[in-house]
C-alpha cells in the first residue's frame, strides 16, 4: 500500500515499498496530484506492473550499447546489420532520450522522416531493429511498455517473381561458362537459396545416393563472404533428394573441378563471391539467353513453379524450400497453386455418391 504524508505547506509525499521491499517516495505540490500517483502505484503493485521511474532515465544509446554485445546465437552478419541501422538510422534519433520518454508519436515521426529519403525496406528493416530493443527494455522492466505499438510503417511493394520456363532454364544452362552449368541446374530443380547453394560443400554432397544436405551457407562479412553453419531458420537445415540427371552433372563437375572443399566456387578454388559471379559469369549468361530481369534468386522461384506444376502441394514446397512456416510459402507461391476449391466439391459429391450406392 502506498500512503500521504504532508511534509510542510504545500508538499506531500507518497511513501511506498517496491515488490522487492525498498521504500520509494515521491513528493507533489498538490495533494490531488500525490493521489493521482498513489492510485497508480498501487494498483501497479496490485497487478504486479510496477516499474521503477528511475530505470526509464536510462538514455537509449547506453542500453544499446549493452545489448549489442556479441551473443553467440546471432549470425556475425545479422549482428553487422544491426550495428549498421543503429549507427545510421537509429542512434542520430534517439541516443540522447531516456527511454521512458520515447512515445510512439516520437516513433512515428521518426518513421515518418525515414519514409521522405529512404526506401520502405531500410524503413521497416530499421523499425524493426529499434522495436526489438524497445521490447527488450520492457522485458527487463525499464519501462511499462514498448512505444512500438500501431506504427504506420511504409507499404513493402512486393515484385513479382520471375520464374523461368523449362526452356529458359536450358538456355540460361548452355549460355553460363561451363563451370557453372551444373549450378544453374542444381538451383532451378532443388531450390535452395544463393547463399546454401554457393555454400555447398563436398562433403555433404552424396552423388551415390543423390542426396545433398544443407548444412550451412555462405554470408556476407564486410566486403567479403564466409563460410556459416548458422542458417536463416531451424527449418533451413534439411536434406534433399536429387534428380537422377543433375547427381550425373555434380559427378562430372566434380571429377573435373579443381579441388576444393566446397562444390560450386571462383575459378581459382576459393569461395564463391557474389558480385564476382554475377558481374563475370551470370549477367553475361543472361543476356546470351536472351532472358531480361533475371536474378540468382529466379532460380529458386523457378524451383517452386516447376514443384507446383508437377503436383508438389503447399508442404512439399514449404519443405523444399526450407522456410520457417507455411505461411510465408503461401504468402509468397500461393496464387501458383491450383483452386482446390471445385476439386473437393466433386470429390465431396463423388463419396456421397459411392455412399449411397453402397
Amino acid at each position: 500500500m502506498a500512503h500521504i504524508e504532508k511534509r510542510g505547506e504545500g508538499r506531500y509525499r507518497v511513501r511506498y515499498r517496491d515488490p522487492e521491499g525498498k521504500e520509494r517516495s515521491k513528493t507533489f505540490t498538490l495533494r490531488r496530484n500525490a493521489r493521482r500517483f498513489q492510485s497508480v502505484v498501487e494498483e501497479e503493485l496490485a497487478r504486479g506492473m510496477w516499474v521503477d521511474p528511475r530505470a526509464g532515465r536510462r538514455r537509449f544509446g547506453d542500453f544499446a550499447a549493452d545489448m549489442i554485445k556479441p551473443r553467440s546465437n546471432v549470425r556475425p552478419a545479422t549482428a553487422a546489420r544491426i550495428q549498421n541501422y543503429l549507427g545510421v538510422q537509429i542512434l542520430p534519433a534517439f541516443r540522447e532520450y531516456p527511454l521512458s520518454k520515447i512515445s510512439r508519436l516520437s516513433v512515428q515521426a521518426w518513421v515518418d522522416a525515414m519514409s521522405q529519403t529512404l526506401g520502405p525496406r531500410t524503413v521497416r528493416d530499421s523499425y524493426r531493429v529499434f522495436a526489438s530493443f524497445m521490447r527488450e527494455a520492457e522485458r527487463q522492466g525499464l519501462i511499462r511498455h514498448s512505444p512500438c505499438y500501431s506504427i504506420l510503417l511504409p507499404a513493402m511493394p512486393r515484385p513479382e517473381p520471375r520464374f523461368l520456363a523449362p526452356d529458359e532454364v536450358e538456355r540460361l544452362a548452355q549460355a553460363i561458362d561451363a563451370r557453372y552449368e551444373s549450378l544453374i541446374y542444381t538451383g532451378a530443380y532443388l531450390g535452395p537459396r544463393w547463399s546454401e547453394l554457393a555454400g555447398l560443400k563436398r562433403i555433404n554432397l552424396d552423388v551415390a545416393q543423390r542426396r545433398v544436405r544443407i548444412v550451412g551457407a555462405l554470408e556476407r562479412v564486410g566486403s567479403g563472404w564466409r563460410y556459416s553453419e548458422q542458417l536463416k531458420t531451424p527449418r533451413s537445415r534439411r536434406t534433399l533428394s536429387i534428380p537422377p540427371f543433375i547427381a550425373d552433372l555434380l559427378a562430372e563437375h566434380l571429377r573435373t573441378a579443381p579441388k576444393s572443399e566446397f562444390v560450386f566456387f571462383s575459378p581459382c578454388g576459393d569461395i564463391l563471391n557474389y558480385g564476382n559471379f554475377m558481374s563475370r559469369f551470370w549477367k553475361p549468361a543472361v543476356a546470351k539467353a536472351g532472358l531480361v530481369g533475371v536474378t540468382t534468386h529466379a532460380l529458386r522461384h523457378t524451383c517452386v513453379a516447376l514443384m507446383i506444376a508437377e503436383g508438389a502441394n503447399p508442404l512439399m514446397v514449404q519443405r523444399q524450400l526450407g522456410h520457417a512456416d507455411l505461411r510465408m510459402t503461401l504468402g509468397t507461391y500461393g496464387h501458383l497453386f491450383p483452386d482446390w476449391d471445385g476439386d473437393v466439391a466433386a470429390r465431396m459429391q463423388e463419396l456421397w455418391l459411392r455412399t449411397k450406392a453402397a
